[in-house]
């Protein structure tokens, strides 16, 4: 199946929740809103002719300018050979959406790191926490409002220096 039949199915199939469908796109995919990742998630899964059994990435994205985040998932069928994206777009105050760890294993790793760089909620995860930050740090460091602290348990958060001087190091 091409990106253009994929996108035709999706709409068939869920008409209201497709916010925007790119199949001609370099990065072909549809849009939806984050309280519909489980059923299209399901779908893509599980229809025979679709078989999206490979999760290649899960990512997220950050619009602060439009108060939004979403999540990408790069699916490809392996049977298939076809390769689509679904991105799920959810506001930034509440960002909580079902996790698909049980229909790809290998969401699990990418779900920790969004919720840990970027603080989205997956309901369902089965060990959802921090990641790659300590349990006690403050905040989402990928977010584009996010203010680096100056420093953490007494480590500075940044190495300043006058830029006037002459290093003591060669250069």
């Amino acid at each position: 199946m091409d990106a253009i039949q994929i996108a035709n199915r999706l709409q068939e199939q869920f008409a209201t929740a497709i916010l925007a469908s790119l199949p001609r796109e370099k990065h072909p995919r549809v849009h939806i809103a984050a309280a519909s990742v489980r059923p299209v998630a399901e779908f893509l899964f599980h229809e025979p002719d679709l078989a999206f059994d490979w999760l290649s990435c899960l990512t997220a994205v950050d619009y602060v300018a439009d108060n939004e985040l979403a999540v990408v998932y790069d699916l490809r069928s392996m049977k298939h050979g076809h390769e689509f994206a679904v991105k799920a777009f959810l506001g930034r105050e509440q960002p909580v959406m079902a996790s698909v760890t049980d229909l790809w294993p290998g969401a699990n790793w990418h779900e920790r790191e969004a919720y840990d760089l970027m603080g989205i909620v997956f309901e369902g995860h089965p060990d959802l926490r921090r990641i790659l930050l300590p349990e006690d740090w403050a905040g989402h460091p990928l977010r584009k409002d996010y203010v680096f602290p100056r420093e953490y348990h007494g480590i500075p958060g940044s190495y300043e220096m006058d830029w006037q001087q002459k290093p003591d190091y060669p250069v």
